[in-house]
């Protein structure tokens, strides 16, 4: 195997291949190893991890990092930077899960950092940065999501666009290049509303002028008197000043839903192929009756019949997403992403009708035989579903 190959950028794959020619020239049924590999296999994409929080950083007024270790004190699954794992809480008697991107290194697999900003009415969140405490256990699905780095599609150039908390898979992205001393240069365009508000602030700095690799825009949106540094909303213009030459340069997007939307658009104007555009989802649209296709006279606030079939009935409302409604009266559904890609959460609709919005990323065969992604759909009308 070259030592050029691209593929011994990724962790274990040089071993990996070793063990492979191994097995090639003594030959095996793989019938003495069957339990060995299904061991693997669970310890590499666990259902599961219990996990106790170790440590809890301050890093701004509104957010904190949860820093996660296993419960036994072993290494946790490898993960791919910018890639998360859904927390699964209890609050008040409601079950429920938010998903958050890993922050630390994928190199630190003795704990995951999970970067928590407050959200204005975040249930999770404020019970994540108010009342959890160090020694506290949780459990979690193991790493997933395809918004990450891959070394050897992205290409030489990355360029991150990140608000707010959008900064935790950007980190994540950063050690892992300038751990592993990988030849990507990382651009992280960083846009936060407040000076107060910037996360990792020193660390970044201090990386960005330790690495010529790395380069550090920041951007205030709400800049206080006598700021100097650059500040407004990121437009076409500044964004064309920090990109110069767009060349083949792939861009990845975190930040909250308008904020995604913006830069995707801005990129668009600049002539970026959405192909070389990588968008992490954010959880469901707050303003779905702005989006094509809301039915004419449905409010947000109107109220709903949701029926769950042989299990009971309960009252909600349009604009609140069928996965928060179920959890919230006792019906606990396994999700992951919570933004209508990974369709853990699909139930059947077995009567009346939901507003699929377009963070719904429905496959066909789900549209044809009824079953709706919950975390994304809202009930129109009263309806009926089957869990």
């Amino acid at each position: 195997m070259s030592e050029h190959n691209a593929l011994n950028l990724i962790a274990g794959y040089s071993e990996a291949f070793a063990a492979k020619l191994t097995l090639e020239q003594s030959g095996s049924d793989f019938q003495e190893v069957r339990g060995e590999v299904a061991s693997s296999v669970v310890q590499l994409h666990p259902k599961r991890l219990a996990l106790q929080v170790a440590e809890i950083i301050e890093d701004t007024p509104s957010t904190k990092t949860l820093r996660l270790v296993a419960v036994d004190d072993q290494a946790l699954p490898p993960f791919q930077a910018g890639q998360y794992i859904n927390l699964f809480v209890e609050i008040d008697g409601v079950r429920t899960a938010r998903p958050y991107a890993m922050s630390s290194s994928p190199l630190q697999r003795m704990h995951y950092d999970l970067t928590v900003k407050r959200a204005q009415s975040g249930f999770v969140s404020h019970y994540l940065l108010d009342r959890v405490s160090v020694g506290q256990r949780l459990s979690s699905s193991g790493p997933m999501g395809t918004f990450h780095h891959n070394p050897l599609f992205h290409g030489d150039d990355l360029v991150f666009l990140a608000g707010g908390s959008g900064s935790a898979p950007a980190r994540s992205i950063l050690l892992n290049i300038l751990e592993r001393g990988l030849p990507q240069r990382f651009h992280m365009i960083y846009v936060n509303s407040h000076v107060d508000d910037v996360i990792y602030a020193d660390e970044l700095r201090e990386l960005a002028a330790q690495h010529e690799n790395f380069t550090l825009s920041e951007v205030i949106s709400r800049p206080p008197a006598g700021y100097s540094g650059r500040s407004g909303r990121l437009n076409l213009a500044m964004l064309q000043e920090l990109l110069g030459d767009i060349g083949d340069k792939m861009f990845y997007i975190c930040g909250p839903t308008p904020f995604n939307d913006s830069c995707v658009a801005l990129l668009g104007e600049l002539g970026v192929a959405r192909r070389r555009i990588r968008v992490e989802a954010n959880g469901a649209p707050k303003t779905p009756h702005q989006q094509t296709g809301w039915p004419a006279g449905v409010n947000m606030e109107d109220e709903v019949t949701i029926t769950v079939q042989g299990r009971g009935s309960f009252r909600s409302t349009v604009g609140e997403p069928l996965l928060n409604a179920l959890e919230r009266n006792g019906y606990f559904v396994e999700n992951a992403c919570r933004s209508g890609e990974c369709s853990l959460c699909r139930v059947k609709l077995t009567s009346g009708e939901v507003f699929n919005p377009q963070e719904a990323h429905l496959r066909k065969s789900d549209r044809d035989f009824g079953w709706i992604y919950s975390c994304v759909a809202f009930p129109v009308g009263d309806i009926e579903v089957l869990l």
